[in-house]
C-alpha cells in the first residue's frame, strides 16, 4: 500500500498563454493553508479549456516529483522546472509515479478521498510552456504521464496532508500500462484488455470511448 505526503497544494486560474489570445491555467502556485476540495477540484482553481480540462474525472491532477530531476537534465537550465507546479499539476508529491500508481486507486487525504481515473494525455500546451517541441513526444516515449484523480468525498486539504492508499482494485492496470495502450500506440493486439477498458466504469469516460474505437480499430 501507498503512503507519501502532499508535498505541495497548488492551483490556477486562466492567464494569456501566446500572442494569439489562447488563454491556458498550466502555470499553478502554491497554497498554504487548508483549500476544500470538491468533486469538480480545488476552491478558487479553474481551467480555461473545460472542453479538455476539468470535470469531475479530472478534478485533481498529479505529477510525481520524482520525474523533475529526468525534465532538469533534459532541458537544463529551464528555471520552470526548478519548482513544483511546471507540468500544471495540483498535487506536488512523490511516491505515484506510473509505475506505482494503478488505475482505480483509492486514497485518503486530509479530509477528502480521491480515486485514479486515468493518467494525463499530453498536448501541444506543454511545448509551448516549456518552449521546446518535443516534450509532448518525451511524455508519451517515456509514460511520465502524471495521473488525474476524481473526488470521491469532498474535503479540506493542505500541504503537508499524509496521502494514504485505502483500496487498490485494479491489480493489472498500473498506470504506465494504460497509458501505453491507449495514449502511447501500444495496443495492438490486446482487443480484449481494451474491451474490458471500454466498460469499466472507474475509467475516465474519454478513455473508455478511446478503448473502444481501439479495441475496433
Amino acid at each position: 500500500m501507498i503512503e507519501t505526503t502532499l508535498d505541495k497544494l497548488l492551483i490556477g486560474t486562466p492567464k494569456p498563454f501566446r500572442g494569439d489570445g489562447e488563454m491556458s491555467a498550466i502555470v499553478k502556485q502554491p497554497m498554504s493553508g487548508a483549500i476544500k476540495l470538491g468533486l469538480l477540484g480545488l476552491s478558487g482553481n479553474q481551467v480555461a479549456d473545460p472542453l479538455h480540462h476539468g470535470g469531475r474525472d479530472k478534478a485533481i491532477h498529479v505529477y510525481p516529483i520524482e520525474h523533475y530531476a529526468f525534465w532538469q537534465e533534459k532541458y537544463a537550465g529551464l528555471d520552470i522546472l526548478n519548482h513544483p507546479g511546471a507540468f500544471g499539476e495540483n498535487f506536488s508529491c512523490g511516491g505515484l509515479t506510473e509505475d506505482k500508481l494503478h488505475l482505480g486507486d483509492i486514497f485518503r487525504v486530509g479530509g477528502a478521498l480521491i480515486e485514479c481515473s486515468h493518467a494525463r494525455q499530453p498536448c501541444w500546451k506543454l511545448n509551448h510552456h516549456f518552449g521546446y517541441p518535443d516534450v509532448l513526444k518525451t511524455v508519451v516515449k517515456t509514460s511520465k504521464s502524471g495521473s488525474y484523480f476524481r473526488v470521491l468525498e469532498p474535503g479540506r486539504v493542505q500541504a503537508g496532508d499524509v496521502i494514504v492508499q485505502q483500496e487498490r482494485t485494479q491489480a493489472d492496470w498500473p498506470l504506465e500500462r494504460l497509458f501505453g495502450m491507449i495514449i502511447a500506440g501500444r495496443h495492438n493486439g490486446h482487443q480484449a484488455e481494451l474491451r474490458y477498458l471500454a466498460n469499466l466504469p472507474i475509467l475516465a469516460e474519454t478513455w473508455r470511448k478511446r478503448a473502444a474505437q481501439l479495441a475496433d480499430a
